[in-house]
This record gives C-alpha cells, structure tokens and sequence, in this order.
C-alpha cells in the first residue's frame, strides 16, 4: 500500500523540479511550523555563484527573516536530499526540530552517511530524523539529471 506524500515534501520536490529546468542540482527544501509553509526554496548555487546556496541554506535564511530569528524552534525542514555537512551544521544551529529528508546521499551526505554530524559530541542541537519519505521522485529527479548531462 503506498501513501500520498505529505504536503511539504510535495513542494519540496516542487523546488526540486524548478531548480532542474535552471540547471541546478535539482534539491528542494520547504520550513514547515506548525501547519504554515514559512519558507520553500530550490538550490541556487549555480544561479547565484554562490557555493552555499544550497537549498537547505535558502530556505533556513528566508525563515529566520520571515520570523524574525535565528533560532527557528518549532520548525520542521522538509529537503529532497540528505543533507550535505553545510547544511546539517545550519539545521542543527537553527535548532530546527524535526528533519525529514527523502532520497539518502551516501556519498555526500552528513546524516545518516559521512560525518553522521547529529551524532557527533560537539553537535548542541540534533533535529528528529524521518527519511524516505518520497525517496523514489527525488531519486528519480536526481538520477535523470544527472543522465541528460551525461549524455
């Protein structure tokens, strides 16, 4: 029996779709407090010379503003892929609540791959971790990318 995705991560892979046809890596995040979309947003990076302008990064930053601080309690991101060591860093000092990714990175990701940063000592804040959820769509997005530039 398959389920239908949650909202959030509908418009996550949304962004996603939307960064691909700007020729980014297609990854989409979405912040999420209570009920409310407070911020979705597509990598950047290429767009915007900008190495940090990970999904993850655009979407933390336009939350903080929209609410007003840093500290995002009460928030939950919603990403496409599992986030890099950059971003992992960002969610745990944004102190978001509930992390829910869909397709793993094993090799560039830093949560349940790599550094395993929310395990690690030093890491003050570890989000909850829900993965999967829409691993086959972004998976998907991510592998035809990659393919059509292979080609």
């Amino acid at each position: 029996m398959t389920f239908p995705l949650p909202e959030p991560m509908r418009l996550a892979l949304d962004q996603a779709r939307e960064a691909a046809l700007a020729g980014e890596v297609p990854v989409g995040a979405v912040v999420m407090r209570g009920g409310d979309i407070v911020a979705a947003r597509r990598n950047v990076m290429r767009t915007s010379n900008d190495p940090t302008a990970h999904a993850e990064i655009a979407a933390l930053r336009a939350a903080a503003a929209t609410l007003g601080t840093s500290r995002l309690d009460g928030c939950d991101l919603w990403v496409t892929l599992e986030p890099c060591a950059m971003c992992a860093g960002a969610i745990a000092l944004a102190r978001i609540d509930r992390l829910y990714f869909a397709a793993p990175d094993p090799k560039g990701g830093a949560v349940l791959h790599g550094p395993r940063l929310f395990g690690q000592p030093t890491c003050h804040h570890a989000p909850e971790i829900y993965s999967g959820i829409g691993e086959s769509e972004a998976a998907a997005l991510l592998r035809d990318f990659f393919a059509e530039r292979r080609g």
